[in-house]
């Protein structure tokens, strides 16, 4: 290959990746609190389509990226109500959201599917952009790309440096402990979901707005699930989260890579690879005894406050 091919093929992966980086952030603040929120992929689809309309009614990037947040945080908030206030199963909820995130969407953005907007334009910084190979995939993206590097570091700090940090990881690994000595459990977990839809909505915005600046029923394709796989796959820890969802915007656009070199590959053969590589990932960690050791103890686990 040559470097040419090699730049471009960073670009993609990094831009391919970020959604991905994204919502996994959220998930995995939202699953450190002991919550499993399977909804991400409705959450990410309403984002995507709430801030397409607003972007496109108003002619604001600005308003667009607001609008999803808020769309993500309401649609979280639906699951919180359910989960935390009413007790239901966080598994059957999550996925009851992601069904009525799904069908939603599709609703109201019918007008709106294929209508072309002017996205978020990359950001060229002078002489960086020109490095060999590293120039336009570190210094070349728009400025969603760099938000995601700086919630990437945010989180990461905030986990591991962080007094609130060091909270929700007590409510996450054992929240009636956390409870008894005067942790608020149900804000910790609250604001956990709230930010995991905000997360998701953002992902979803960019989709529409930058990666692919137009409104498709189902764009996410899947991206949902394969961040809540990353989390997996990170081993909960905020720090992995950055490579594996690089990785598995590589896997995403092996196409252009086989491409590039000169095989004759199915494209829609090669268009499964980031989904194979989402179940032999599951499959590996899930036969590894280690593995289920990091995950957050009461993750899934509904909690009673005692009166």
């Amino acid at each position: 290959m040559d470097i040419d091919l090699i730049t471009n093929i960073l670009y993609a992966m990094v831009r391919t990746g970020t959604p991905l980086l994204i919502v996994a952030l959220g998930e995995l603040i939202c699953e450190k609190s002991g919550v499993l929120n399977l909804g991400q992929e409705g959450m990410m689809l309403m984002g995507a389509v709430v801030g397409f309309i607003v972007t496109l009614s108003t002619g604001s990037l600005t308003l667009g990226f607001l609008a999803a947040i808020l769309a993500g945080i309401l649609m979280s908030l639906i699951f919180g109500v359910i989960t935390m206030e009413l007790s239901a199963n966080q598994v059957a909820t999550g996925l009851a959201l992601t069904i009525f995130g799904t069908g939603l969407s599709a609703f109201i953005g019918t007008n709106y599917v294929g209508k072309p907007i002017t996205g978020l334009e990359p950001i060229d910084i002078p002489v960086l952009t020109d490095l060999p190979i590293i120039g336009r995939m570190l210094f070349g993206q728009d400025l969603l790309v760099y938000l995601s590097l700086a919630l990437f570091g945010g989180v990461y700090w905030f986990i591991n440096h962080s007094r609130p940090g060091l909270i929700l990881k007590a409510v996450g690994e054992n929240p009636h402990s956390a409870n008894a000595i005067g942790l608020p459990v149900f804000k910790v977990r609250y604001l956990a979901i709230l930010f995991g839809g905000a997360m998701a909505g953002l992902a979803g915005s960019y989709l529409s707005l930058a990666y692919t600046p137009l409104w498709m029923e189902n764009m996410s394709a899947g991206r949902g699930w394969i961040a809540l796989a990353l989390v997996v796959f990170a081993s909960w820890k905020a720090e992995r989260v950055l490579l594996g969802a690089w990785l598995f915007g590589l896997a995403s656009i092996l196409h252009l890579v086989f491409q590039g070199m000169g095989f004759s590959v199915s494209p829609n053969l090669l268009a499964t690879l980031p989904y194979l590589a989402t179940i032999a990932v599951l499959v590996i960690l899930s036969s590894n005894q280690n593995s289920r050791l990091v995950a957050p103890i009461s993750l899934g686990k509904p909690f009673y406050a005692k009166t």
